[in-house]
């Protein structure tokens, strides 16, 4: 088999893992806090199967990263200064 199908293939089990780990872990219902970070880990998981394949470039992707880390940055700053309240879902 080629490299790029065992760098795919890799990436996509990753990829998989993560979301199974995450459905694993969060508690039931979709609040603000997991319903973003569900979305971040998605976004990251298709930007870098779009990577590795070359359809998008080195820029690109590093813009992608830099706004998915200040995006968390920010999501979990905001759940600690109010003190891990969030929705009724979320207690």
């Amino acid at each position: 088999m080629d490299f790029n199908v065992w760098l795919f293939s890799a990436l996509f089990l990753l990829g998989v893992s993560i979301l199974i780990g995450f459905f694993a872990t969060k508690k039931p219902g979709f609040g603000r806090y997991a319903t973003s970070s569900l979305v971040i880990i998605s976004v990251l998981i298709f930007s870098v199967l779009l990577f590795a394949a070359g359809k998008i470039d080195e820029k690109v992707i590093s813009n992608i990263l830099f706004s998915a880390l200040g995006f968390a940055g920010g999501l979990f700053a905001t759940r600690e200064s109010n003190g891990g309240a969030g929705t009724e879902h979320e207690k």
